[in-house]
């Protein structure tokens, strides 16, 4: 893959939480995202016109659910969309080992085909972290080895989920988590959040 100005993996939480109706509004929020116009300018804003992602579900085991792919045109934010939406709800639902779908989804970064000028991980899901390693220790190598981690935090079973995000999970500059109320408002969340991801942090001034 040519290099891009971007590598970004998206690690969903498809644990025990997330009831099919809402993996179901998840998944087609974020296909969605990718035919959106605010996101695919976005996508085409930097030096090299192009951003590389995957995606990955994680519970207490992990799955690829989308491998890498180049995002450079509305040809293209159309096949991830596609992909996406025929993604099965694998692994099987089970706790919320958050600090283990970090690992999976840094490992899926490393392997990465294109070089990219900067690496994000974007989590997003509805609890924190039950089962497994815990996720700050994580975050911290991650971010020592220069990957921002962004959260997009659903707060319909932890209303507090924001504060545990931005304390155990988010981390690199320019980093941050954004809250959504429920999976019926995951589509408008999640386009923001890439909009925001892809063009990168402002320069400061």
């Amino acid at each position: 893959m040519e290099p891009v100005d971007l590598a970004l993996v998206l690690a969903v939480d498809v644990s025990a939480s997330v009831d099919f109706d809402e993996f179901a509004l998840m998944l087609g929020g974020l296909a969605a995202a990718f035919e959106e116009p605010d996101v695919l300018a976005a996508a085409a804003s930097g030096p090299r016109g192009a951003v590389a992602v995957a995606a990955l579900f994680w519970s207490e085991a992990q799955e690829v659910a989308l491998p890498w792919m180049r995002l450079a045109s509305a040809g293209e934010g159309a096949a991830i969309a596609a992909q996406l939406r025929d993604a099965p709800r694998l692994p099987r639902a089970g706790a919320t080992a958050l600090g283990e779908g970090l690992v999976a989804a840094l490992t899926l970064l490393a392997r990465c085909p294109a070089s990219a000028t900067r690496q994000v991980v974007d989590v997003s899901g509805d609890g924190a972290g039950n089962r497994g390693r815990a996720s700050g220790p994580v975050r911290d190598v991650a971010v020592a080895a220069g990957v921002v981690i962004n959260g997009l935090a659903v707060l319909n079973e932890e209303p507090d989920l924001v504060q545990h995000y931005a304390a155990e999970v988010i981390g690199g500059p320019g980093s941050f988590v954004l809250p959504c109320a429920d999976y019926v408002d995951f589509a408008d969340a999640i386009g923001r959040k890439l909009v925001r991801e892809m063009r990168g942090p402002a320069p400061e001034a």
